[in-house]
């Protein structure tokens, strides 16, 4: 379930703090998010794909520590990502 260069370059574009960057914290989450969203739906209709389910936690495990790190920066910046991810309902 990878992403095709042109959606990961506008999700770079959407989520990017400066011009030049290409890996923020805020910009892996949101890489994340998109994965996860697109492997979600692949094991609605999958079932016992049961390696696929163990790379899902893996990513959701990682998309986790990157925003305790981010709400540890800076308060804010995390309320607007999750708000604009439409993460943690």
């Amino acid at each position: 379930m990878t992403l095709l260069q042109q959606r990961k370059q506008e999700i770079i574009d959407a989520y990017q703090v400066h011009e030049t960057d290409t890996g923020s914290a805020d910009v892996q989450v949101a890489m994340l998010t998109e994965r996860i969203n697109k492997l979600s739906e692949h094991l609605k209709t999958n079932k016992k794909d049961h390696a696929s389910r163990r790379g899902l936690l893996r990513m959701i495990g990682l998309r986790k520590r990157l925003l305790a790190y981010i709400q540890k920066q800076d308060q804010d910046r995390y309320r607007t990502l999750i708000g604009r991810l439409g993460i943690r309902g």
